[in-house]
């Protein structure tokens, strides 16, 4: 799909023509209209379609008519029947005339843009828009972060209880989410670093100042993500010893069950003994099955009194 807009008195609205200083929105674009893109700008087509790879690194590339830059952005999937935080990738196109941004899914990154009405927001501003982006980036990775801290939170929450098998995937996920946030960040900050040294960007004061911020920004953004993850690590570890310790805590309970019904399993096995039943204690007396059942019955209470002493029941 192609989405044309452009800015006119300080209001974005969108286009159906082609025009000089127009911003081109590219979400999922079709062969053809790749194409379409890459012939009337004089693009390669293997650039234009680049980013539609989930795969496809950061990087800056500059050419004679246009420079490509590609870094990761944040965005949401489905995984396990819930939601889950992965990057792709997002490619921006400078050329003479226009500004292309190539994605291959509607993000919330470019759809700010779109629906907030931004005072110092001009698509005519080729490099200024670019930083607007990777600072909307940055923000945005930060709150996804803040939303997978609260989920860790919950979980920690619940590790006093019964700890379920799906508790313990969704820390699993939130870790994956962190493995993913962190590459794409750290590739992110080269791409910023190769911007702040590239001599063939026009820079103004304005310009300077908000690059400036996308880098504090993205540093903010990573050292968030090295926190959390330092913090889910502890939270998964700290769920280990509780489950282990809840282990060893039934284990020790069977093991005074077991000690506790071998009392009565060894008596009876003693009477039961083919000898002459003269030999075996109360066996000619009245009541001496009751006597012994009242024997077992005490030293089993003695002994569990003693396991209860040892918190073993």
């Amino acid at each position: 799909m192609i989405s044309k807009y452009i800015t006119e008195n300080g209001v974005l609205k969108e286009i159906n023509d082609y025009m000089s200083g127009m911003w081109i929105n590219l979400i999922s674009p079709s062969q053809d209209e790749s194409l379409e893109i890459s012939h009337r700008y004089n693009i390669d087509i293997v650039d234009v379609r680049a980013a539609l790879d989930e795969e496809e690194a950061s990087r800056v590339d500059v050419n004679d008519d246009y420079v490509l830059i590609i870094f990761d952005i944040p965005t949401v999937e489905i995984r396990h029947n819930q939601e889950a935080y992965t990057t792709i990738p997002l490619g921006v196109i400078w050329t003479d005339e226009a500004i292309i941004t190539i994605c291959s899914v509607e993000t919330p990154v470019l759809k700010h843009f779109i629906v907030n009405r931004l005072k110092d927001f001009t698509t005519k501003k080729q490099v200024r828009f670019t930083y607007q982006i990777l600072y909307r980036t940055s923000t945005l990775y930060q709150s996804y972060l803040r939303i997978i801290d609260r989920r860790r939170l919950e979980v920690e929450e619940s590790i006093g209880g019964a700890t379920e098998e799906a508790e313990i995937i969704n820390l699993h996920e939130m870790e994956s989410n962190l493995v993913y946030f962190d590459t794409s960040l750290r590739a992110n900050r080269m791409i910023v670093d190769r911007l702040t040294r590239y001599s063939g960007i026009r820079k103004f004061p304005e310009d300077q100042e908000l690059l400036d911020d996308v880098v504090v920004e993205n540093l903010q953004a990573i050292e968030m993500t090295q926190i959390y993850r330092d913090i889910i690590k502890g939270t998964r570890e700290l769920m280990s010893t509780v489950i282990d310790n809840r282990l060893n805590n039934i284990m020790k309970y069977l093991a005074a069950i077991t000690i506790v019904m071998a009392i009565p399993t060894i008596i009876s096995g003693i009477y039961g003994m083919n000898v002459s039943g003269k030999w075996m204690p109360l066996s000619d007396t009245p009541y001496g099955f009751g006597i012994i059942c009242g024997i077992i019955l005490i030293v089993c209470i003695i002994v569990a009194f003693f396991l209860k002493k040892r918190k073993m029941l």
